[in-house]
């Protein structure tokens, strides 16, 4: 279970340690968390205690965060990059159980480890751009490709991976929003729409929505969700652009969908969109 950190929503470390507390195989990674609003020492903090008490079942998944949310606080989220690379390697060493030396522009941890010493919690790191792609393939342990990209856009984010990571193994996830209704297809796409306005309206998937040979109009659906109008953002969303960016349909084009990620390079599929049991269910049958 991948449980989403947006500032506002749920705490993603309390529903973590609910859900695991719940179930006794289940894993649950913390996706993802920004250093700009949790400073690595205590998202080390998080997944190391969380992994004392449910061994093995904790991943810890690190990104700058939705420049929305950040902006809705104050935080401008200067040199991303740079960041990154130092929350990534204070994260690292304390989870390695080391006494911590990062004396970095962004962050600073000198001369302290954490008390439950060594945790072997997996760090992911959450990317889109290049350089953040290329990043996480040389010093993650895998990498979280974010929600509503097309497979094309999905090899082209794979193959910075690989670069960066010069053939050390990097794990691939992908978050795909998927629906399933085997009476009626429309049905499936009409659970997509709203979704994917929201999300695809931002500017930074303009190369997705390229790569995928979709065609729309960013600001004009960026105008109609600020304003709400929901009927006039969800008509943007055609069933081709659902069919290009997500998993949805009849369990068949879901099972066909699935694979054409899985085809694309991704090791995992983050199933996301899901609001019911009934939809998970069926999702969860699809395979």
């Amino acid at each position: 279970m991948w449980i989403a950190n947006h500032l506002f929503q749920r705490d993603p470390i309390t529903l973590g340690a609910m859900a695991l507390s719940q179930t006794s195989r289940m894993r649950v990674a913390l996706m993802a968390v920004s250093p700009f609003t949790v400073h690595p020492v205590q998202a080390a903090m998080a997944a190391a205690t969380l992994d004392e008490f449910f061994p093995g079942r904790v991943t810890l998944c690190l990104g700058v965060g939705a420049p929305a949310d950040l902006k809705a606080v104050g935080i401008s989220a200067s040199k991303p990059l740079r960041a990154m690379r130092e929350a990534v390697e204070t994260v690292r060493a304390l989870l390695a159980g080391e006494t911590v030396q990062v004396r970095g522009e962004t962050f600073r941890a000198e001369g302290r480890r954490i008390a439950t010493g060594a945790r072997p919690v997996p760090i992911v790191v959450a990317a889109s751009g290049p350089q953040m792609l290329e990043f996480a393939g040389a010093v993650a342990d895998g990498v979280l490709i974010s929600a509503g990209t097309s497979v094309e856009f999905v090899k082209w984010t794979l193959e910075k991976v690989h670069r960066g990571a010069k053939g050390r193994p990097v794990r691939a996830h992908g978050v795909v929003y998927a629906a399933v209704d085997d009476e009626e297809e429309a049905r499936a796409h009409d659970r997509m729409r709203r979704i994917l306005a929201i999300l695809l309206r931002g500017a930074h998937h303009a190369p997705n929505l390229q790569m995928g040979g979709s065609v729309l109009d960013q600001a004009a659906l960026n105008n109609a969700v600020l304003a709400e109008d929901w009927a006039r953002a969800e008509a943007f969303i055609t069933d081709d652009i659902v069919h290009r960016h997500a998993a949805s349909g009849r369990t068949q084009q879901v099972r066909e969908r699935f694979a054409a990620y899985h085809a694309a390079g991704l090791d995992e599929i983050v199933v996301a969109g899901a609001r019911d049991g009934a939809q998970i269910a069926q999702i969860m049958q699809v395979n």
